[in-house]
């Protein structure tokens, strides 16, 4: 069992750091956590993980053509339109389509994805415009790619916390890791712990599954070890008293921090922590030399 399911049973020193009393035995910690890493970059890297990403191209009324993509590509009121030539298919939603297909509106964050041959051409919306991301398995990115360089798992930065929730979700605009581009999201609350002394506290968004958390941020070591725009972190739903734990050992990259052809976003600007989270994920290797 994970000391992430059992909250309750993990006692904190007064800096709000795990105390190395009270966590499981230090080999068992860190052989979870090296096989949590390997099952994300595994994800990563998959056949048609974000890596395979060979393209970034943003739709408008004009039909388009973009390299490793059939057909032309438009998007209007209608939403997503691929004119396909002749012979060309695409399997969508499981049905063979030829021709002209509609996609229709792709909502917001949303996505479809289109299989031609072992490519899978992902349609998507991002800041309120129509894009198309390729996704080719033998990307030399995807290919190459070995691990992302972290820092040694230590329980010492399995810190305490309380989430604290606001009256109402707060609409949230955040940069991208696009220029010009903006991401809005509803911010139901903010994560408070104390770190060496001083007491810090990170704007929140909804996580993946009910109840769970995101935070993204970035701290003293951004574009020093770590990613210089940012890091996110995933926080467990917080129990009937708002506790929740922040493992900052696994801290991770978004996509942006592997290619150019993501879309990612940045911290809301209070989330830039005026400390050094020394552990999680570091700079990857595909972005330059990692100290």
């Amino acid at each position: 069992m994970s000391v992430h399911d059992i909250p309750e049973a993990v006692d904190h020193a007064p800096d709000g750091r795990t105390s190395t009393a009270d966590v499981p035995d230090p080999e068992v910690f860190a052989a979870e956590w090296q096989e949590w890493h390997r099952d994300k970059d595994a994800r990563l890297a998959s056949e048609h993980g974000f890596l395979a990403v060979t393209g970034l191209h943003w739709l408008s009324v004009e039909p388009q053509s973009f390299p490793g993509v059939p057909g032309t590509w438009s998007t209007g009121p209608e939403g997503v339109v691929v004119e396909l030539d002749e012979g060309t298919e695409l399997v969508v939603d499981g049905a063979v389509v030829r021709g002209r297909h509609l996609f229709g509106v792709i909502p917001e964050r949303g996505g479809v994805d289109a299989v031609w041959g072992d490519t899978v051409i992902e349609v998507a919306k991002r800041g309120g415009l129509d894009v198309v991301r390729p996704r080719h398995p033998d990307h030399p990115l995807r290919v190459a790619f070995t691990s992302t360089p972290a820092y040694a798992p230590d329980p010492r930065w399995v810190i305490a916390g309380r989430y604290e929730a606001f009256d109402e979700p707060r609409p949230t605009t955040v940069g991208a890791s696009v220029e010009g581009l903006r991401h809005v999201y509803d911010a139901p609350g903010r994560v408070v712990f104390r770190l060496d002394g001083q007491e810090l506290a990170l704007t929140a968004f909804n996580g993946n599954t009910p109840g769970s958390l995101t935070v993204l941020f970035t701290d003293e070591t951004s574009g020093v070890t770590t990613y210089a725009a940012n890091r996110q972190l995933a926080v467990a739903a917080p129990g009937p008293d708002g506790a929740v734990l922040l493992d900052f050992n696994r801290a991770t990259n978004l996509p942006c921090a592997y290619t150019d052809f993501a879309t990612c976003p940045l911290p809301p600007a209070e989330n830039r922590l005026p400390v050094a989270i020394e552990t999680g994920e570091k700079i990857p290797l595909e972005r330059g030399p990692v100290s």
